[in-house]
């Protein structure tokens, strides 16, 4: 892989990670376009979502930051000294700390069990153009009916959960993290807005952790035939970072007013265009997948 190609990846990333068009599924199709039919790999994906991820860190970080702070002081005994103040009954800020840790558990015992399968069968692209035309089926339907009253100051334990899950089936290329996790928040109730900011925050510490494991146990694979270098993945991190902050501050002022109907169609349009790209030859549906 090139510079150069590490630099359009990298754009990729930054373009979609938010979107709920699934980035995972985009860098498998544009990866292998780019880079002479070859799958650029999971671990390439994981890595460059740490620059994307850290994009939400910089653009909510005083969000961050009050709700670490109200977590620590909740479980201090601040706010009280019973089982209830320190799991945050008090303060909202405090409970979303708990509910972010109890949403990630799905994605990490999941992801962990299924480790080999999302490396290798799951970026199976006509696995991915089912995904890509279901969960846009999925979205679509989540937009239309979901009630889009509740705030983030409502949610229960059982919410947390089913985000969760929604969460964890990003962990197949096309289903995206974004998509899953806003249709979860919109069936459920919740707002456009409140479905997608807590969608981001909850992808911090799956991303985070996803990506720099992926980063120490994949160290001495960089430079290998068929794998990118250490130098471009990290270039394609910096890209993503910086594309990804500009993408995030448009898509939550335009989720605020638009539903999501747009993306749906993209998402079939993506699908069929990788069928076409697969019945023509130009892909290999199981390109890096043994």
């Amino acid at each position: 892989m090139t510079w150069w190609e590490g630099i359009v990846l990298g754009l990729v990333q930054g373009l979609t990670e938010f979107l709920p068009i699934s980035s995972s599924a985009h860098l498998r199709v544009v990866g292998e376009l780019l880079n002479g039919g070859a799958d650029p790999g999971a671990a390439f994906t994981a890595i460059t979502q740490i620059g994307t991820e850290t994009a939400v860190l910089v653009y909510f970080r005083h969000d961050i930051v009050r709700i670490v702070t109200a977590w620590w002081r909740a479980l201090r005994g601040q706010d009280g000294s019973g089982w209830r103040a320190r799991m945050g009954a008090g303060d909202p800020d405090a409970r979303m700390a708990w509910w972010i840790g109890l949403g990630t558990v799905p994605i990490v015992v999941l992801g962990l069990a299924f480790e080999e399968s999302i490396k290798g069968p799951f970026r199976n692209l006509y696995l991915i153009v089912l995904t890509l035309a279901l969960f846009a089926v999925v979205l679509g339907v989540a937009d239309r009916v979901g009630a889009k009253r509740r705030t983030l100051d409502q949610m229960t334990p059982g919410h947390a959960v089913a985000f969760g899950f929604a969460q964890a089936l990003a962990l197949i290329p096309g289903v995206s993290r974004s998509g899953g996790t806003i249709s979860a928040g919109l069936l459920m109730g919740y707002t456009r807005e409140a479905a997608a900011r807590y969608s981001f925050l909850l992808a911090v510490p799956a991303v985070l952790g996803s990506g720099l494991q992926q980063l120490v146990t994949s160290l001495d694979d960089f430079g290998r035939t068929g794998t990118p270098s250490l130098g471009v993945t990290v270039l394609a991190t910096v890209v993503a970072f910086v594309v990804g902050y500009v993408v995030i501050i448009g898509f939550l002022k335009l989720v605020s007013t638009r539903s999501y109907l747009p993306f749906v169609i993209y998402r079939f349009a993506f699908a069929a265009a990788i069928v076409l790209l697969l019945l023509t030859n130009v892909l290999d549906p199981v390109s890096g997948t043994a």
